[in-house]
Order: structure tokens, then C-alpha cells, then sequence
């Protein structure tokens, strides 16, 4: 083995790749070994160094030194094959520690292929994939098309890199926030939180260290132009900004715009926060689905139920009573509980045995009976619930049924005047049990059997319209 290529190899694997030299060297002694292990065995010992400085390799074989001519003699392809693979890890494990510290990062590349809805992106050294479930629901991509992403996830994959983006991701939206807002880039402004569905909406909430500088206006910029450019990439994705504060109850009115709140109540005890509105505010609080209020909780991290105050008054009333039925809680445990927003069974199966405790002055054991009692009533609730809504599944199909065979009966009646009868019957019978609306019911075999003799009557004097005219102008024609 010629030192001078050694060393000329390990210089060129450093500059083109990016490999640190030691990782090379070390490849090569690998190589080296593998070779000679498969020439000599298992059982003899060897050992394989080579010279950092001069390329020289040394090779001892059972404590004796060899040849370095030798390895010209074994093995070379071996060797060779085992290089190239411990270089390709060594340049695996470069761009992992390349990629793993932009993880959550924005970059940007072209796209090489599409396939099935996953796309194939281009980032210079290597190629990532952004699957279907991370492209925002709606948008389209092309080949050559040049987009932005996060890094969502670095693999070892065998000796290849996998990277895996994303544009649903929450730090996508970060992302572009620090981008194309200086303020949140230079840190004046920061992003507090962030809730998002993708395609759909994103709340925003963002504070100032500066006070002179408005947070909500320097993020949308002059006549929307800031917020307008995060949009566009987005895909037209609705983006609401909101104004952090450290309170509660001046944050979540905001994170709950456009809707107005009346009075926001906290119940520390189960995370959960009951924000009262007026009758012609709760549809805008909750939102289209529900969207208003869920991204609301995400954003300030605390479970939002919205309701109005004669709701609240309702549940009030409604939890003493049934609590009240709970072995050794009195009518006043019962309103303390629920001052303090227990209102069910499921949230009275996890109040903390020192809470309960403190507040009745009740033993482990009456508190363990008390848990006991709340977990099967909140099971039988639940499986009440499942049988409910399961009958009323079966019932929908049974309908739907009958009223599909409903129109099926009457068609196959018009067929046979002879089990005209019979069928009427049937339908009628089946018309009964489906309840339809008079106008939707279909046409019954009586009418049906009217109609079909109508038109055969009239079908038969036009024939006999026909001949009797035929023969006329035959006799005509003999005349003439």
C-alpha cells in the first residue's frame, strides 16, 4: 500500500466531503482489518494502525510485524468495499450533524419529484421528503417549484440521511414570523404562543419589551402588507394576532376575539376556564366548529368551556343536586365543590385526596369510597351515552331501509296486475311503519295500475285510429 495515496486520498475526502480526517484514517484500518480477518481467520490475533503523519500503515499479525506488501497480496476488493462503505457513513453521520442542528428551522428548496401526493425537495447536499400529511390541505405542488419548509425530523436510514419536512407545523408559522418581521427576528418582539390548524387558522400571541413599539401593528405592518406576505405562503390561511398578557383574565378575552366576554371565571383545580358571553356572542366565541374557542385553549394552554350566564346558573343547580347524592357529601360540600368548577362526575373521579380533604374533613377511607362511587357513575354515564347514540344509528338504518324498499315494492306491483293486492298491502304497510311525509310517500299500486291501464287504452285506440284511417284511404285509392 503507497503511503503517499493514503495520504493523498485522506486530504481529497476531507476537502470534497467534509469528513474529518481521523474518521478516514480510522475507515481505512477497518478496511484493512477486515481484509486480513478474512485471510487469516477468526482465531489469530492482528492489529491495524496507520501513520497519521506519513500514510504508513503497520499491521502485526499474532504480536509479529508484516509485511506492508502483504496487503497487496489479500483481499484488496475487500478492503475497497469496506472503505467506500465507512466513508458513506462518515458522510452520513456529517450531514446528520449538519441537519440535526437546523431542526425546526425554516429552509427553502426545489421540488424534483411528486409521487403520490409525497414530494421530493432538493436542499443542496441532499434530498428530503415532505410527506402528504405535512403539506398544508388544499395546496398543490409542481416539479421545479420552489418552496419553504421546517425540518421536522433527521433519520439514519442504513448509510443514507433521511430528513422529513413540514409546512402544518406551528414553528412554521414562527418561522416565517422571524422572517419577514424584523422586530420578531432582532427579539423586540417575541411570539408567547402559537395555535394553529393548518390551512384553516392560526392565533398568534406576541409581546414587547419596548412599549413605545405596538406589538399587533408592527406584525400586521403598513395597510396588512407584513401579515399579507406570511398569508400568501400559507395558502390564504386566516392568521389572528393576539396582545400577550401575564393575567388570565385580560388574556383570554383577547385570544377569544372577535367575540366578546362578559366575565371570565378560572378553576385552578382542573385547568379549566368558564368564559361567560352574552346569547349574540356565543356562536362568534365558540366559532365555526368550535375552531374560535379550541385554538384559544391551545393558545393560553387552559381548558375554555363558553357558555352564557343562565347556562352557568343551569349547571350550577344541576351538579349540586347530583352531587348530592354522593355518599357523605353534604348539600354545602356539594356548592363548594362546585364554586369551584367541579361540575361532573368525571371531574369529581379526580379531585386530589388532600383537596377533598382540606375542604370535608372526610377520612382516606370516606374519600376512596366517594372516588369509588364518581368512577362507576361516570362509566355508567359514558356507556348510557354509547348506547344512546348506538340506537339512534340503528334506528336511522332501519328507517332508511324501509323506506328503500318502500318504492321498490310499488315498482314491482305495476308489473303484475294479479298481485296488484298483495302489494298494495305491503306497501301500505311499509308506508306506515316508515311514517313518510304524504308528499315524499311514493305512488300507491292503485294508482300506478291506473296510470299503466290509462296509457295502454290510449295506446290502442291510436292504433285503431291508424287502420280505420288506412282502410279509408285504400278504398280512395281503388276508387280513383
Amino acid at each position: 500500500m503507497n503511503a503517499t495515496e493514503v495520504i493523498r486520498i485522506v486530504d481529497a475526502i476531507h476537502r470534497d466531503k467534509g469528513i474529518d480526517k481521523e474518521i478516514v484514517f480510522e475507515g481505512i484500518e477497518q478496511a484493512i482489518y477486515t481484509a486480513l480477518r478474512k485471510y487469516y481467520g477468526d482465531e489469530d490475533e492482528l492489529t491495524v494502525s496507520i501513520n497519521r503523519d506519513s500514510g504508513e500503515p503497520e499491521v502485526q499479525h499474532n504480536g509479529e510485524l508484516l509485511d506492508p506488501d502483504i496487503l497487496g497480496r489479500v483481499a484488496a476488493q475487500t478492503a475497497k468495499q469496506v472503505m467506500i462503505q465507512k466513508i458513506r457513513e462518515a458522510e452520513r453521520d456529517a450531514l446528520y450533524d449538519e441537519f440535526i442542528e437546523q431542526k425546526s428551522q425554516l429552509v427553502s428548496g426545489t421540488i424534483t419529484r411528486l409521487e403520490y401526493g409525497v414530494a421530493t425537495v432538493a436542499l443542496g447536499k441532499v434530498d428530503a421528503i415532505l410527506p402528504r400529511s405535512e403539506q398544508i390541505p388544499g395546496e398543490s405542488h409542481r416539479v421545479n417549484e420552489r418552496i419553504r419548509a421546517i425540518i421536522l425530523d433527521v433519520r439514519k436510514s442504513g448509510s443514507r440521511l433521511k430528513i422529513i419536512l413540514s409546512r402544518v407545523h406551528t414553528d412554521f408559522v414562527r418561522q416565517l414570523f422571524e422572517i419577514e418581521i424584523p422586530e420578531v427576528a432582532e427579539n423586540v418582539i417575541e411570539v408567547r404562543s402559537l395555535a394553529r390548524e393548518a390551512g384553516y387558522r392560526s392565533k398568534v400571541a406576541v409581546s414587547c419589551y419596548d412599549n413605545s413599539v405596538d406589538a399587533v401593528g408592527a406584525c400586521v405592518g403598513v395597510r396588512g402588507a407584513r401579515i399579507r406576505t406570511i398569508v400568501d405562503e400559507l395558502g390564504g390561511e386566516r392568521i389572528d394576532i393576539v396582545r400577550w398578557n401575564d393575567s388570565l383574565q385580560i388574556l383570554i378575552p383577547n385570544a377569544l376575539q372577535p367575540a366578546e366576554v362578559e366575565d371570565v371565571i378560572l378553576c385552578p383545580m382542573l385547568g379549566r376556564v368558564i368564559v361567560l358571553v352574552r346569547d349574540d356572542q356565543l356562536s362568534l366565541a365558540i366559532g365555526k366548529k368550535g375552531q374560535n374557542v379550541r385554538l384559544a385553549s391551545k393558545l393560553v394552554g387552559w381548558d375554555i368551556e363558553v357558555m352564557t350566564r343562565d347556562e352557568l346558573d343551569e349547571q350550577l343547580e344541576r351538579s349540586v343536586v347530583t352531587f348530592c347524592e354522593v355518599p357523605h357529601v353534604t348539600e354545602d360540600l356539594a356548592e363548594s365543590l362546585v364554586s369551584q368548577g367541579f361540575f361532573s362526575f368525571d371531574d369529581l373521579s379526580v379531585i386530589e385526596p388532600e383537596h377533598l380533604i382540606e375542604l370535608s374533613g372526610f377520612s382516606m377511607e370516606q374519600y376512596e369510597e366517594i372516588a369509588e362511587y364518581a368512577d362507576a357513575e361516570s362509566l355508567r354515564m359514558e356507556e348510557e351515552e354509547k348506547a344512546a347514540k348506538a340506537a339512534g344509528r340503528s334506528v336511522s338504518r332501519h328507517q332508511s331501509t324501509k323506506k328503500e324498499e318502500a318504492p321498490a315494492s310499488s315498482e314491482s306491483e305495476s308489473e303484475s296486475e294479479s298481485d296488484a293486492p298483495v302489494v298494495a298491502e305491503q306497501a301500505v304497510a311499509a308506508s306506515e311503519e316508515t311514517q313518510t311525509d304524504p308528499e315524499e310517500a311514493p305512488e300507491s299500486t292503485e294508482e300506478v295500475v291506473a296510470e299503466e291501464t290509462t296509457a295502454q287504452v290510449v295506446e290502442e285506440g291510436t292504433v285503431e285510429d291508424e287502420a280505420a284511417k288506412s282502410e279509408q284511404e285504400n278504398e280512395e285509392v281503388n276508387k280513383e
